[in-house]
């Protein structure tokens, strides 16, 4: 048996992964309200939990790398999706703070592993100018779960209460797992379902000379972080990852304080802003990769990561220098451009870490990556109540400057985009 295209069937179970992924952590939030009351807990409950999932999450990012890199990404998923699938039932018995923050932080751990996961993955079945749009369709699946999230949820919220509705959407997740198992038999070198040509396209495709042997153990983390290459992933990762989560996390309360807006409205206009993410991930992934068959992998990675950053910049000036109380749709199609910019360029980000390093470090990388990416989130949440008392401009503001200075990162710390083993070798 042979199947045509079967890197693309596995980066499309990755991106379905994404969906469920984006749902089970959004349930938490649409039904906390009714949540809420029925534990007889408050709002100040509810940010101690929401600090939990951010700090497991982030320590989940750097240990699922390295589990990955170890284990490989056939298993590595299937561990991170039992992980959050069985934490998503959990909360349906939750009866407490305790009990809550317990699942929460296993949601968080088990959740972190997905995108270590995509970048090893990515690294392993695409040769490096398809990686891009590769990227880009397993981040386009974070944007389709934020769209297609709060109806779901609230629909089966409506049907069944909020402790039958984490079960069940805990259970998409094992069935998840069949189809991955036995579709993702092996790496491509030795899959039995892969024709001869896609194998020859995926291994010939490769940036490094030869396929990485499967027993060669990766770089120590000291090794990795010695090269200034990883320094301009980590440190472009840490500029911009707040931006994305700025209006995943607080674009809600913002439109509630700021135009009024019930529920029923912010589920009716948010996903606008959602869905210009969902056309940056393809539209960058699709830009680099078509960059590529003209021009080096430097200048199209590097120039797609400028884009989406000028157009992250521009969205964000015009959020504060034309948006009034007055015109919130405004705001929503402002903000789809903020995240198209956005996705257009993280996908090329992201995809950097098995630009630079080979098979068995390339998840290490990934997952460290994530866990500073993280922390500047948890940072920026704690920094967002304290200067918005009064408005959300300072906020903007602060988020609009980083954006360059995440661009900036790359083309200052890494000089050239190529694997680090080669570039330093050709240094002496």
């Amino acid at each position: 048996m042979k199947l045509k295209g079967l890197r693309w069937w596995i980066i499309a179970l990755i991106a379905l992964a994404t969906i469920i992924n984006y749902i089970d952590r959004t349930a938490f939030g649409v039904m906390w309200p009714e949540m809420g009351k029925d534990l007889g807990m408050d709002e100040s409950d509810y940010a101690v939990m929401l600090n939990v999932f951010m700090i497991t999450y982030a320590l989940g990012k750097f240990l699922s790398g390295k589990l990955y890199d170890q284990i490989g990404t056939r298993l590595g998923f299937i561990f991170s999706i039992t992980l959050w699938s069985a934490a998503a039932i959990l909360h349906a018995f939750a009866r407490g703070l305790v009990s809550l923050s317990l699942v929460r932080a296993m949601l968080g751990f088990g959740e972190a592993g997905n995108w270590p996961g995509a970048v090893k993955s990515n690294g392993e079945w695409f040769p490096v100018k398809e990686r891009a749009i590769a990227q880009g369709i397993f981040n386009a699946g974070a944007s389709l779960g934020s769209v297609v999230a709060p109806a779901l949820i609230a629909f089966l919220y409506a049907q069944f209460g909020w402790r039958t509705t984490f079960i069940i959407l805990g259970l998409l997740g094992f069935v998840w797992i069949i189809p991955w198992f036995i579709i993702n038999k092996s790496t491509p070198k030795k899959h039995p379902w892969l024709t001869e040509k896609e194998r020859n396209l995926i291994l010939s495709g490769r940036i490094e000379p030869d396929e990485v042997n499967e027993k060669e153990k990766g770089m120590s983390v000291a090794k990795i972080l010695s090269y200034k290459e990883s320094w301009g992933v980590l440190v472009s990762r840490f500029f911009i990852e707040p931006i994305w989560w700025l209006f995943v996390g607080w674009m809600p309360l913002y439109l509630n304080s700021e135009f009024g807006f019930s529920i029923e409205e912010i589920g009716s206009t948010i996903w606008i802003s959602y869905l210009g993410g969902m056309a940056g991930s393809l539209a960058g992934g699709w830009f680099s990769g078509t960059l590529m068959e003209k021009y080096s992998l430097d200048f199209a990675r590097k120039l797609s990561i400028l884009i989406g950053g000028a157009l992250i910049f521009l969205g964000l000036m015009g959020i504060i220098f034309l948006v009034d109380g007055d015109n919130a749709m405004t705001f929503i199609y402002i903000v789809s451009i903020v995240l198209f910019g956005f996705q257009f360029a993280i996908g090329n980000i992201q995809t950097l870490s098995s630009d630079l390093l080979k098979g068995p470090s390339v998840g290490t990388l990934a997952g460290l990556a994530g866990t500073v990416a993280a922390v500047s989130v948890i940072i920026m949440n704690w920094l967002i109540p304290q200067i918005t008392e009064i408005s959300y401009t300072p906020v903007f503001i602060i988020i609009a400057i980083l954006a360059p200075l995440a661009v900036l990162s790359i083309y200052i710390l890494i000089r050239k985009i190529e694997p680090v083993e080669i570039e330093h070798t050709n240094n002496y």
